[in-house]
């Protein structure tokens, strides 16, 4: 096989952007290149054309590769329904729900099998693979049975290279340290480092460089710069975008209200391309002031989080926000909170039998979660009675069934299929639905804040197509990578590693 793997010093240095980088950079040259990561441990998936869920990192890195995304290139995806228990996602389907023991214990054999299936699939479909590893591959509690790092390189029988984050500080330390506790054979097979996120005179960085090397014997393939706006969706809890800075009376207020165990952030990520809109994210009570609208978004864990929100005495507060006329969306979980009831009687959500769970009450409606999940990409219109028509495009990814309670049609979508689906009530101040990427449609997106700056007296706004950005920003990151980087001698580690590899 051929191919690199992207290993870090330590979780979000900059592994995911780099793997997109370079996936983007051969795709531009003509070479059939996919992405793969054996193992990933999130709750920002993707949904395959087939209706599979991938972990969002190689979605987005298929994108940037010009090929579809399938579960080949993620097939095991562990998406955490509390700090001791995952959801197992094997090849695109959810499997069973494990505690870190017990997967360890039970399921690596099988994931061992999973992860050579793959890599031989990827093998005869293309001509290079690009992997990602997780976090560190120096966890020495975990070493003995990882599925992700030098285990899958040492499969696949590739290079890796190292990228370390300066911007975080103690980049010299993370790189000694990382390469010290790798055992012989695997720090053989470290043939390049990166250094991420440089800020400032990379000349003040030079004798940093010639350092690394003369202590390690291995060559800084590139100092690459901080990317601000890069576009490229995080996968984890550390990839969240900050709250934006921005200020002014002119500006509209928007609040994201984050549960313990969000899912699918980057359904709020287009708002940080609107120039007049500040995004705020907040758990408490204290954080919430009286901002233009509010969202809430998935979870993997509905009735723990709407507890946990109960108790931060936020459901109080947003049945008086909505009371007063506030505007709110559900999308997925945060759509199953705002119902009358949460009906869990297989113990699916919270992994206890018939665990029910009183709704916010903003919308009459009742969810009741079942064992198989939906995962599907989905297209439609806004429903015919909003009196709007505006396709409308995402993917679906739950376990709970949402059903009306006074079967009156105040749906928000009309599907291609001929269903209709979410909550649309008091002019479209109250919106729930299971749509993930819902504000990725530029257009209902443009419309929604044209209604909130209507309300506050603001100038309303030309459509930002956000969606038309995205392939641009990949080449352009791509374009990034190649000035910065040895372009060619990574190529050389690549290509010529087969060769030497066999002669040693």
């Amino acid at each position: 096989m051929l191919g690199v793997m992207i290993q870090g010093t330590a979780s979000d240095v900059g592994k995911s952007l780099v793997a997109t980088a370079i996936c983007r950079a051969f795709a531009n040259e003509g070479i059939q290149v996919a992405p793969f990561k054996s193992q990933n441990m999130s709750n920002n998936s993707y949904v395959t054309i087939d209706g599979k869920e991938i972990g969002r990192a190689q979605g987005i890195q298929a994108e940037a590769a010009k090929t579809a995304a399938t579960v080949w290139m993620n097939p095991i995806l562990l998406k955490p329904t509390s700090d001791q228990h995952s959801e197992v996602v094997l090849f695109g389907r959810a499997t069973e729900t494990l505690s870190g023991k017990g997967y360890r214990d039970s399921f690596y054999e099988k994931g061992l099998e999973a992860i050579q299936s793959a890599l031989d699939q990827l093998d005869q479909e293309f001509d290079v693979v690009i992997m990602e590893g997780a976090g560190s591959p120096v966890e020495i509690n975990l070493k003995e049975k990882e599925l992700v790092n030098m285990k899958v390189a040492q499969m696949a029988d590739i290079p890796v290279i190292l990228v370390a984050d300066i911007d975080r500080g103690g980049v010299f330390a993370s790189i000694i340290g990382t390469l010290e506790l790798l055992a012989l054979e695997e720090r053989e097979r470290v043939k390049g480092l990166i250094i991420n996120k440089f800020r400032g005179d990379l000349s003040l960085f030079e004798d940093g460089v010639k350092w690394i090397e003369e202590r390690t014997g291995i060559p800084v393939l590139g100092v690459l710069p901080h990317i601000d706006n890069h576009m490229i969706d995080g996968e984890d809890s550390l990839s969240i975008p900050a709250s934006s800075k921005k200020e002014g009376e002119s500006l509209l207020d928007l609040v994201v209200i984050k549960p313990p165990y969000l899912s699918n952030y980057s359904d709020i990520e287009p708002f940080y391309y609107e120039e007049d809109v500040s995004v705020r994210w907040g758990s408490q009570l204290s954080e919430m002031g009286e901002p233009d609208a509010v969202i809430l978004p998935g979870t993997k864990s509905t009735i723990r989080d709407l507890q946990f929100f109960k108790k931060a005495g936020l459901g109080e507060w947003l049945r008086t926000y909505a009371d007063k006329g506030g505007h709110i969306v559900g999308i997925c979980g945060g759509y199953q909170m705002l119902g009358q009831q949460l009906v869990d009687q297989e113990g699916s959500d919270t992994g206890i039998l018939n665990t029910e769970e009183e709704g916010l009450g903003l919308i009459p409606a009742t969810t009741t979660f079942h064992r198989e999940k939906v995962t599907i990409r989905v297209e439609g219109i806004l429903h015919p009675e909003i009196g709007i028509q505006q396709p409308i495009k995402g993917y679906e990814i739950h376990l709970g069934e949402t059903v009306m309670d006074d079967g009156k049609d105040r749906h928000f979508l009309l599907l291609n299929n001929g269903k209709a689906e979410g909550y649309y009530g008091k002019d479209g101040k109250i919106i729930g639905t299971y749509l993930h990427h819902l504000f990725h449609n530029d257009e209902w997106r443009g419309e929604w804040l044209n209604r909130l700056r209507q309300v506050r007296g603001l100038p309303l706004k030309e459509t930002v197509h956000i969606s038309q950005l995205k392939d641009r920003k990949y080449d352009e990151l791509a374009t990034q990578l190649v000035a910065h980087l040895d372009w060619k001698k990574l190529k050389e580690i690549i290509f010529n590693w087969g060769v030497h590899h066999e002669m040693d």
